[in-house]
């Protein structure tokens, strides 16, 4: 059993598909003074930042902690969560037709051990159709996502070609994690 830091549904099904049991209850970090020069360096200083308060406040000897963070970045920019609908379409916007990759950072920690991974999964899509983003942006399923990506879903028809792990596009490198477990 792991004590997941993060209110993520998608890391709680990755966890269950898995196998694997936790706990799941986090405190919220603010990433937005944050300053980073590259998207690994924001995805390792957020995940650092929730790592700290909910280490601070959980520790690690009732159950193991489990941090992570992801980013998404196209054309050297971060896409981060969109703030609403035009922010929504302006950053799938700028994933259509490009090379996509998606960082995950998580930080796993007990008593004898401290596991620190940054991971990438690379996405080649091909062009979205612009009916397609009005009904995915219609349905809100964007929100909350980091750049209002779901490989598991809107975004799977449009997938040319995949270098990396699903699992570390969706949120938490489950292949990397459960060797140490």
């Amino acid at each position: 059993m792991l004590r997941l830091a993060s209110a993520s549904i998608t890391r709680a099904e990755l966890l269950n598909a898995a196998g694997i049991s936790y706990l799941q209850e986090s405190v919220d970090f603010d990433e937005d003074s944050i300053v980073a020069p590259t998207p690994k360096n924001f995805v390792y200083q957020a995940t650092l930042g929730k790592y700290k308060v909910n280490l601070e406040k959980f520790g690690c000897s009732d159950y193991p902690l489990l941090v992570a963070d992801t980013v998404v970045t196209a054309h050297g920019k971060i896409l981060r969560k969109a703030k609403d609908e035009d922010d929504a379409r302006q950053i799938l916007q700028m994933q259509s037709g490009s090379d996509v990759a998606i960082i995950t950072c998580m930080i796993y920690k007990t008593p004898r051990l401290e596991l620190i991974d940054i991971s990438s999964t690379h996405y080649f899509f091909n062009v979205f159709d612009p009916e397609s983003i009005d009904q995915y942006i219609q349905s809100g399923d964007w929100r909350g996502k980091a750049g209002a990506c779901m490989v598991e879903g809107f975004c799977k028809p449009y997938i040319r070609e995949v270098r990396g792990f699903e699992s570390t596009a969706m949120g938490l490198c489950v292949e990397v994690l459960k060797p140490f477990l």
